[in-house]
């Protein structure tokens, strides 16, 4: 017997591209439509393969550390209360249209808040039933700023499901909201698309940013504080081949001017990508990919990404990155703060091409057999046909 396809809709904060939650949901979106019929409440209008999109009316863009793609965008923990009043007005608007319109058998909502209360209403009045990813990057706010807290633990209360993203997100989300909600919450990691995300050809990416030939470290991601680049920045000088720096954020400027300060002649700024063809390029183009977070990284899907590119990885023991990286398997883990062990362990790896080869293919394993959308699909397809 077929089953009944059912109609998902998720709401999304934030854009498709940019950041972990965006591309976390817009892979995920993709790969439940395959079973179901996904539509995406979201402020994006780039398309997704046969999902239905709904507009997210903001006053303003707003987001926890900064987006990317809203370089001007205000943050969570800096708007009035009146501010507050004025976006959940917006976006209760924006998804009831879209509730009514797509009539949704579930929602899932991305990220434990502002979202979450809007869903918490629809529940109530509509009798939808709703699961929350927790994404990690939404809680710093919620530990600074008291003013998400009892909304959000009532939302948390009526979901079916709580998703964390890691263990440790996990952990970190009950030490913001309580421990009563353990019992509902099940880790589901971000994944990471195989297919897309292989080796292939380096030399054209390779001639356009002037490194032909030579070794490279690249790191991608927002350019925060939190990513600890200047850590990256002052081992350049030490490091055996060059550095790539792809992406944009608030950090970028003074970043840049360090490079100047230093005379470091081996840093090279590639900007935002919002182009997963060229983002596979630069990971195949990398010997070997750095995640210096000096905060506690959820999962960075950047970190799964550069696997499956076959690319050994040199991160820190924070947060949720230890589910994906085993150290002295697939890569290195070096301490937070510290130029000098990012010196140590880059070069190493720099150093010793058998051992990165070796290092690549055991990335692209786990890759392959623990972090596939196909296989992070059926997971939460699931919980979807369990809880309508």
């Amino acid at each position: 017997m077929t089953k009944k396809k059912l109609r998902i809709l998720y709401l999304l904060w934030f854009p498709f591209y940019g950041s972990g939650s965006g591309t976390y949901a817009r892979y995920l979106a993709k790969e439940v439509n395959k079973t179901h019929n996904v539509a995406v409440v979201t402020p994006d209008t780039r398309p997704i393969d046969g999902v239905k999109l709904y507009p997210l009316k903001m006053p303003f863009r707003i987001a926890f550390t900064g987006h990317p793609e809203w370089p001007n965008c205000k943050l969570f923990t800096d708007i009035s209360h009146r501010d507050i009043l004025r976006f959940h007005k917006s976006t209760l608007d924006s998804v009831v249209d879209a509730v009514e319109d797509f009539k949704p058998d579930l929602i899932h909502v991305h990220h434990a808040y502002p979202l979450s209360w809007v869903a918490r209403f629809v529940k109530s009045t509509y009798q939808i039933p709703y699961i929350i990813t927790v994404h990690g990057s939404e809680l710093p706010s919620a530990q600074k700023d008291k003013r998400y807290i009892a909304l959000t633990m009532d939302a948390l209360r009526k979901a079916k499901r709580i998703i964390p993203n890691s263990a440790y997100t996990k952990e970190w989300a009950m030490k913001v909201f309580g421990e009563e909600f353990k019992s509902n919450m099940r880790v589901i990691p971000g994944g990471v698309d195989i297919k897309r995300f292989r080796k292939v050809e380096k030399e054209t990416i390779a001639e356009e940013l002037g490194v032909k030939g030579k070794k490279v470290v690249l790191f991608a991601g927002k350019l925060t504080k939190y990513k600890g680049v200047k850590y990256l920045i002052r081992a350049a000088n030490k490091i055996h081949g060059h550095i790539v720096i792809s992406g944009d954020g608030p950090e970028k400027k003074y970043l840049k001017q360090l490079v100047k300060d230093m005379n470091i002649t081996n840093v090279h700024f590639a900007g935002h990508v919002d182009n997963t063809d060229r983002l596979v390029q630069l990971y195949s183009l990398a010997d070997v990919f750095i995640a210096p977070s000096i905060w506690d990284e959820p999962l960075g899907l950047v970190i799964l990404e550069s696997m499956a590119c076959e690319t050994p990885v040199v991160v820190t023991r924070k947060g949720g990155i230890p589910l994906a990286v085993k150290d002295g398997q697939n890569g290195l883990f070096v301490k937070p703060h510290n130029a000098t062990d990012i010196v140590e362990k880059v070069n190493k790896l720099l150093d010793n091409d058998a051992l990165r080869a070796k290092m690549g293919a055991t990335a692209r394993k786990i890759a392959v057999e623990r972090f596939s959308w196909d296989m992070i699909g059926e997971k939460f397809n699931s919980i979807y046909e369990k809880y309508v």
